[in-house]
């Protein structure tokens, strides 16, 4: 192809009778940015807005409704590809056309559908100009968006996958389905509902080799229409912060051909967790006779600024000596604060006590819990030889079908599935295997694990 910078000098009017014939994303790339800003100040008001938000013309072409006679558009894509942008806009195109009355937008949680599907910068909301009299309203306590037409959208949870039992839908739009943890229910209570007229449903997620997306993208799924998209595939629209810390996190490792190139990781040789093992072990729901429950801990001391991950996970052992895991909370805190959601989390779930690993932090760990409560009992534990040699133990209780994720937990299990030694281990994984350690491999004496004082 001939280099922009070849094509220079090129006059607005030259620019504006390419737009007949290429997207206008397209003229952009090859008359050059100057150029292409001299164009748009030879539009007025009116034909700037029509420009900006004509979105056919900017959009991508895996981002543009798909040919066929399909049921699930499926759309995999890294972070920060588009997804949200290009589901918002096949929304807006479905109800312009009056083919969407009755819309369900299904996402983790309330908050995620609010902040990012409904109002966000590349939401539902965003995608209307300003004065469009065909922008919709939203309506927060009633968990619903409507339109002009008279087509309107109701929000979904996987939290809650009963919301979906009863209602009738022709257009549903699933955002990160692969992050939730009870697929199943939800999505049979979704596909019931999906009975009216020409009924679609748009998937928009980053890709996880969990046995639903293996399903999805199965040749044989003829009613299932998939696309992909990368991360570097939307750059330009991307800010620098962003690049920055997405690129630097995960550019060049496995993982990032899942975040940032879209591909599904099958599992690897030297991991020691397979995913057809987690699945194998999971449950919907946690058993009545649990007999102890634990907060496991793996802290960073560094400050909010600097701080990588703290793994945060409960789990629980039942009579019978199998351990479930009940939640994920692992996240990016300052020391106070995941001191404050460990003991936050002992409460909730009425824990037996808080264990956690003070390689990093010494004494300083237990002091910083106990700041937030001194009542609450604490495990320091040292790890003093290599994570792998305390990961066995673990693994092997799950290939014995004695461990068991409630639900799942997608970045807990990428972690479990693509570590093989090499390097700092994720801190999930840390706190994962330091949680079933304590439950299940308490009281063998192993090479490799010195306790601290409990």
């Amino acid at each position: 192809m001939t280099p922009a910078s070849a094509l220079q000098p090129i006059s607005p009017e030259a620019a504006a009778g390419l737009l007949s014939n290429l997207p206008i994303r397209k003229v952009k790339e090859l008359v050059g940015e100057e150029v292409f800003r001299d164009y748009l100040d030879t539009l007025n008001g009116q034909q700037l807005t029509h420009l900006l938000y004509d979105w056919r013309s900017w959009a991508r072409p895996e981002q543009i409704n798909p040919p066929g006679d399909w049921s699930i558009w499926l759309y995999l894509a890294g972070r920060g590809a588009g997804k949200t942008r290009t589901g918002a806009e096949w929304i807006k195109e479905r109800v312009e056309n009056g083919k969407a009355r009755f819309i369900a937008l299904v996402s983790q949680a309330a908050a995620d559908a609010r902040d990012v599907m409904v109002e966000g910068e590349s939401g539902i909301l965003a995608v209307y100009a300003q004065n469009d009299p065909n922008a919709p309203k939203y309506e927060p306590s009633k968990r619903r968006i409507v339109w002009p037409n008279g087509a309107q959208a109701t929000i979904y949870t996987a939290e809650d996958p009963d919301q979906l039992r009863g209602p009738s839908h022709d257009t549903a739009w699933v955002d990160e389905i692969a992050a939730f943890r009870n697929i199943p229910d939800l999505w049979s209570n979704l596909m019931l509902g999906l009975r009216l007229g020409d009924s679609k449903c748009f998937i928009s997620t980053t890709p996880r080799a969990i046995k639903f997306i293996k399903d999805l993208v199965h040749p044989d799924r003829t009613d299932v229409y998939v696309t992909k998209g990368r991360t570097r595939d939307n750059y330009a629209n991307l800010s620098k912060p962003f690049l920055n810390e997405i690129i630097t996190k995960y550019e060049g490792t496995r993982l990032g051909r899942q975040e940032l190139e879209a591909e599904i990781l099958e599992d690897i040789e030297g991991a020691l967790w397979s995913r057809s093992t987690l699945d194998k072990n999971r449950v919907d729901k946690a058993p009545d006779d649990i007999i102890k429950i634990i907060v496991a801990l793996d802290p960073t001391v560094a400050t909010i600024e600097t701080a990588t991950e703290t793994g945060i996970i409960v789990m629980g052992k039942t009579a019978k000596g199998h351990g479930y895991c009940l939640a994920d909370k692992s996240s990016t805190f300052s020391p106070s604060g995941w001191a404050k959601k460990a003991v936050e989390l002992y409460h909730q779930w009425e824990a037996n006590r808080i264990v956690a690993e003070k390689n990093n932090g010494g004494e300083m760990v237990d002091l910083t819990i106990k700041t937030h409560d001194k009542t609450v009992p604490v495990k320091l534990v040292w790890a003093s030889r290599g994570k792998l040699i305390r990961a066995e133990p673990v693994a092997a209780l799950d290939e014995q079908g004695k461990l068991h994720m409630v639900g799942s937990y997608p970045k807990l299990e990428d972690e479990l599935c693509t570590y093989e030694g090499d390097g700092d281990s994720p801190n999930r994984l840390d706190a994962y295997v330091w949680a079933a350690t304590d439950l299940l491999v308490s009281g063998i004496r192993r090479r490799g694990i010195v306790w601290g004082r409990g």
